[in-house]
């Protein structure tokens, strides 16, 4: 599991008591793994946003990290790891939409090793850099298209898909262990559904095949295909 660097508490609305308050409401607001909330307030999730964003980086809020992209509110990082991890120990995780870094950060406080994929060239060389600054080095980065099958031969106990999709990718779930979990924020459908609605989805590896339950509601951006 990743060990956080020094040199990135922050002051003022970027200190660890600001962190620690986040966290607070974090727990406040249903969350209950203990884990999950003690890497939330270990990654400074300043160091993944504009420095002119620093100041709102520990608001319950998205906020935008360029190409049309965002880095998701601290609650919906939680919520997913949370439903991820299940209170197991995660040996291994994959991410699916490296966007920034932090999610990737988060997990890396958690499973012991961690694969992430992005589509985006110049995100992902970002995230590489903030994940470098603060010394995690349990993480592996792959420019690619996470739609797709990623041409790996993985076994991971947990997979987070960052971005919404109309259907369940299941190209990705040969990659799961018998009994991990992939979460995924998945188009509301049937009659009545707006386009925009997504619900986080949990699918599991069962015994008797993948057994998916579906809960709160989401907005995430879309999962695309191709690079860029």
């Amino acid at each position: 599991m990743g060990t956080l660097g020094p040199g990135h508490t922050g002051i003022g609305m970027t200190s660890d008591r600001t962190r620690a308050r986040m966290v607070d409401r974090l727990r406040a607001d249903g969350i209950r793994d203990e884990v999950v909330l003690a890497a939330i307030r270990a990654v400074p999730r300043h160091i993944f946003v504009d420095e002119a964003l620093a100041i709102r980086a520990y608001e319950n809020s998205p906020l935008p990290i360029g190409h049309g992209q965002t880095i998701s509110q601290p609650w919906v990082v939680a919520r997913m790891t949370e439903l991820a991890r299940h209170g197991r120990t995660l040996e291994s995780a994959l991410e699916i939409g490296t966007g920034c870094g932090y999610q990737t950060a988060v997990l890396a406080q958690i499973a012991e090793r961690v694969y992430t994929v992005e589509r985006i060239g110049a995100l992902l060389a970002k995230a590489r850099r903030h994940l470098s600054s603060l010394k995690i080095r349990n993480v592996a980065l792959k420019h690619a298209d996470g739609s797709n099958d990623l041409g790996e031969d993985l076994a991971v106990d947990a997979i987070i898909v960052t971005a919404g999709a109309t259907h369940v990718p299941t190209k990705l779930l040969r990659y799961l262990k018998p009994g991990g979990r992939m979460v995924i924020p998945l188009a509301a459908h049937g009659e009545g559904a707006e386009p925009s609605t997504q619900r986080l989805t949990v699918i599991e590896a069962a015994p008797s095949g993948f057994r998916e339950e579906t809960l709160d509601a989401v907005r995430f951006v879309p999962l695309l295909s191709g690079l860029a």
